[in-house]
């Protein structure tokens, strides 16, 4: 049970001390599974990372928001799942009005400005990462990581993005330091493989409300 409060700090920008290194891994979560989870717990642990905050946005601009559940009911969802000491689930983007990564991103540098962000991505989003607004502007910004995902294994060599930054892109094997890396910079972080998919879960039926 979530009492008023903690239903209330959901919608804010969560708490962030000079010299902590935060992942945000972004997405409608419509509706989140394990293999966001495996996304996540791969960055935090490969990229010694401090925290993962997970933005749950509004919609996702690119995307048909016919069937997206209500904002609230994802937010419980990745609640549910993302249930980790070092993971923070967060939906401000709704309170402050952003719909958009590169926004998001500015608004966090601004609010706090001590944290060291990662943007961490599933590789199935790589190869259209190049529709995203002001693509470029958000690899310029922070260091990206993106995790290995079905089916999305050769996309660092053939996405636009990885074509234009090749020579921003650092091994995994030295991504330890990643969130101290100046901009631009992005590494492939390979990791056994989960086949989930929000498109399948929807397909099989509405997102659980129960545990």
């Amino acid at each position: 049970m979530i009492d008023l409060a903690e239903a209330h700090s959901l919608f804010q920008v969560p708490p962030g001390d000079a010299g902590l290194t935060v992942g945000l891994f972004g997405g409608s979560f419509n509706p989140p599974h394990d293999g966001h989870f495996h996304v996540a717990l791969t960055a935090l642990r490969r990229l010694g990372l401090h925290r993962i905050w997970w933005l749950v946005t509004p919609g996702n601009p690119l995307k048909d928001h016919s069937e997206l559940e209500a904002l609230e009911a994802r937010v419980a969802a990745v609640r549910r799942l993302a249930d980790h000491p070092r993971f923070t689930v967060t939906a401000f983007e709704a309170t402050e009005g952003l719909s958009y990564s590169a926004d998001t991103i500015a608004f966090l540098k601004r609010r706090r400005p001590g944290v060291r962000f990662v943007w961490v991505m599933g590789a199935d989003n790589l190869a259209g990462f190049h529709r995203w607004q002001f693509w470029r502007q958000i690899v310029e910004t922070l260091p990206i990581a993106i995790v290995d995902r079905p089916g999305a294994s050769l996309s660092p060599l053939s996405a636009p993005m990885a074509e234009v930054y090749r020579h921003a892109r650092v091994a995994e094997e030295e991504a330890g330091d990643f969130a101290c890396r100046p901009a631009p910079a992005w590494t492939f972080l390979h990791a056994p493989l989960n086949p989930l998919s929000s498109t399948l879960l929807r397909q099989h039926g509405p997102m659980r409300q129960d545990a």
